[in-house]
């Protein structure tokens, strides 16, 4: 498949499944190593070191809504498309494939923000007869990815939820957070935010192979303390859980997320839907060899047979013994380390406040 490369969680352009036409490249010889005529600032970037490139997008709308019942959100906004974090495994690589992009290295490497989207949160909030309801910043992308250090969407779309006073969640894997503190810090006050922070495991070895651009594993859990020293509720995401790969750090992770502050826990079984399944099999070759056939067998066993299952309730944790295993392992460390005893955190959406449109009489009230 081709060698790895540094910063990258993929090492191949997969084509996209609505793709009619594939290329492959193929050495003809002619290209000479360290030949003028080769070089990289001549010929084109080196296929060994791929370049972030950023689109800007004007999106349409931005926030997205679903039905389904295994999340726990029902509003979703997404400021980017792709992530530079790379992770291997992320679920969302398949949406790149709408945009007759590859799901491997383009994903990570074609990024698209739309620049618009504060501006459209605000229209969209304004609307009459909206109806509050948590939103979940950054499901398929992460929005603290590299990226939003420069363009800074995130915090613009978190100060328009302040403005609103409008609940919202938000899963990462970069201390970049903390940025943000003195707008989360407010949000926190009035229960209108809450920070999971997903943590795959905590050996930075392992997690730099499986999302390489994504913070360290003790950077997360160090922004996670700052943010409760804050008083912004956080909690912990143990996500993918891979057999034999990480999912014996699964105690160890809880545990570590508690004492820095957590107060709720969970945990997704990793997902391989479409382009994802043959990326996944390729990072399993190329870095544990020798359990990629265990690994792929023991996912099949939970997945009645199959890389992938789609079903609710089902493509979250699987199914049969192994399966089982992990629900009562996560259960006895939940208890353990002492997340059942803390209240849940719930988000107020009473508090939600639009602005309302300036009026030639004023205001008398």
């Amino acid at each position: 498949m081709g060698a790895t490369i540094k910063g990258r969680g993929s090492r191949q352009y997969l084509p996209g499944r609505f793709e009619t036409t594939t290329t492959e490249a193929v050495d003809d010889g002619w290209t000479v190593p360290g030949h003028p005529a080769t070089a990289d600032d001549e010929s084109g970037p080196d296929p060994l070191r791929p370049r972030t490139e950023v689109r800007e997008e004007t999106a349409r709308s931005i926030i997205s809504r679903n039905s389904s019942p295994d999340v726990g959100f029902s509003q979703s906004v997404n400021p980017y498309r792709g992530c530079e974090h790379g992770c291997s495994y992320c679920f969302a690589r398949p949406s790149h494939a709408y945009l007759n992009l590859s799901p491997g290295l383009d994903f990570e490497t074609k990024i698209f923000a739309k620049t618009n989207a504060p501006e459209l949160l605000r229209r969209e909030l304004s609307r009459k007869g909206y109806q509050p309801s948590p939103i979940a910043l950054g499901i398929n992308t992460d929005a603290y990815q590299p990226l939003e250090r420069r363009l800074r969407l995130t915090r613009q779309l978190l100060e328009v939820m302040l403005e609103f006073r409008h609940p919202v969640s938000l899963v990462t894997k970069n201390a970049l957070v903390e940025r943000d503190l003195d707008l989360l810090q407010p949000l926190a006050e009035q229960d209108l935010v809450h920070v999971h922070f997903s943590v795959t495991s905590l050996d930075p070895h392992l997690s730099a192979k499986l999302e390489p651009r994504a913070a360290a594993p003790h950077a997360r859990l160090r922004a996670m303390e700052k943010l409760h020293a804050a008083g912004v509720p956080v909690g912990v995401l143990f996500a993918p859980t891979i057999p034999w790969v990480n999912d014996h750090e699964m105690e160890a992770v809880l545990e570590a997320a508690r004492a820095a502050g957590a107060s709720s826990a969970s945990y997704i079984l990793l997902r391989l839907p479409h382009e994802v399944a043959p990326l996944f099999r390729d990072w399993l070759q190329a870095h544990v060899p020798d359990r990629a056939a265990h690994v792929m067998s023991t996912l099949q066993q939970m997945r009645d047979g199959r890389d992938y299952e789609s079903g609710f309730g089902t493509r979250m944790r699987g199914r049969g013994r192994y399966a089982d295993l992990l629900e009562q392992r996560f259960v006895l460390a939940w208890r353990r380390f002492g997340y059942a005893g803390l209240r849940g955190h719930r988000l107020d959406c009473s508090r939600f406040a639009p602005p309302r449109a300036a009026s030639p009489q004023g205001e008398l009230f």
